[in-house]
């Protein structure tokens, strides 16, 4: 069934935007910020813990309720956010997203006591979740359907780079300005991501009908799992090989830039994988080549730790990787979402990439307590992506 009706109360884009063959890119390009932005804050105060500890006489274990307070609220809200935006609108959630994202910052920035910032901390949360859940579908309505993958791949990169900045960036802003300025530097950012979305976001079309949710989840498991499997091969590192590069004696910005290798990676091969393989090869293809990448980029890591150089090539090489295989997997969990159901799948697929990201902390955490060196976690991930390659290939 056609979509028949325009939801109510969004904001109308300009004219000439709407009309303009490439417009679709705009929306796109606010939405690749709103994923960077994500990921910058989900990053950006792991090195401010410290600091945090310091200024209000708490432990590093209170301290670490600032950063699980916005993964628990982020992890927890996906799925019913994008279950309201399919049926008040995408574009007026994703825009309740950012609002809420700029005031907590701002409560965050001025926070009295621990209790208060991780309140608003989850309240950060809440608000990534509006903007996470719909990100994917509105990506996947903007932008033509021949252009689907190159434009996932940009959010992807967007989310890439954002990871990439949050330890290096952290590190810098606490040391120069102290570490309220990691969360007073996303009012603006906010207020500009705000105004963008209302005029750069085409209003979300609604259909009369949604299909239940339990049938939209059963057909949409296999992507789901390779977007799981994606992240949790992508933070698994993220935690590594800082651990690895502290035990060695590094700095806490030192060993930050140490796996800046791996989401630049991601970012080149999620944005110019697709210019660069040929046109013909399926999305399917594209996503096994990427998981073969990342299981090779990360056996070399396994084989390289703790050296610098060849760790940070194996990275880039794993990066790249998951760059090719994100946006492909993402495409085919779009290509089969029931019609009306698009920012359902799109919240289905920032769960996954949550869940993910949890599993590789957990899993990479236990492994180095047993081995120090990190080279058996590194095995384990090179491994993991191997049985990922494997799945899709029998898909």
């Amino acid at each position: 069934m056609a979509e028949v009706s325009i939801a109510a109360g969004e904001h109308a884009r300009p004219e000439w935007l709407r009309r303009h063959p490439r417009g679709w890119v705009a929306a796109v390009a606010t939405v690749s910020f709103g994923a960077f932005l994500g990921q910058l804050d989900a990053s950006v105060v792991a090195l401010a813990y410290h600091a945090i500890g310091a200024g209000f006489g708490a432990s590093l274990g209170a301290v670490q309720w600032v950063g699980l307070a916005y993964l628990a609220a982020l992890a927890a809200l996906l799925l019913p956010f994008g279950r309201l935006a399919d049926r008040v609108g995408r574009k007026r959630v994703y825009l309740w997203g950012f609002g809420a994202f700029t005031a907590t910052s701002a409560v965050c920035a001025l926070a009295p006591n621990l209790i208060t910032l991780v309140l608003a901390r989850a309240g950060q949360g809440a608000g990534a979740a509006m903007l996470q859940a719909n990100s994917v579908a509105i990506v996947a309505t903007a932008a033509p359907k021949a252009r689907l993958r190159a434009a996932l791949g940009l959010q992807a990169a967007g989310q890439a780079i954002g990871l990439a900045l949050g330890p290096s960036l952290g590190g810098i802003v606490v040391d120069a300005a102290g570490w309220r300025w990691v969360f007073a530097a996303n009012v603006p950012i906010g207020l500009a991501g705000l105004l963008a979305g209302r005029y750069l976001i085409p209003r979300s079309r609604l259909r009369p009908e949604r299909p239940a949710l339990r049938r939209t989840v059963r057909l949409l498991v296999p992507g789901l799992v390779g977007a799981l499997l994606a992240y949790l091969l992508l933070f698994g590192p993220i935690v590594l090989v800082p651990a690895v590069r502290q035990a060695a004696g590094s700095s806490a910005l030192a060993a930050g830039l140490a796996i800046a290798a791996l989401p630049v990676g991601f970012a080149a091969g999620a944005t110019l994988g697709g210019a660069l393989l040929p046109a013909r090869w399926t999305n399917r293809r594209r996503s096994l080549l990427g998981l073969a990448l990342a299981g090779a980029g990360l056996a070399g890591l396994a084989a390289s730790l703790p050296a610098v150089l060849p760790g940070a090539l194996a990275l880039a090489v794993a990066g790249v990787g998951l760059g090719l295989h994100v946006p492909a997997n993402n495409a085919q969990v779009m290509a089969a979402a029931p019609a009306g159901a698009a920012a359902v799948a799109g919240g289905l697929v920032s769960a996954s990439r949550a869940a993910g990201t949890a599993a590789g902390t957990v899993a990479v955490t236990s492994l180095l307590a047993a081995d120090g060196t990190g080279r058996a976690a590194a095995a384990a991930l090179a491994g993991a992506a191997v049985l990922a390659a494997v799945s899709a290939s029998r898909r």
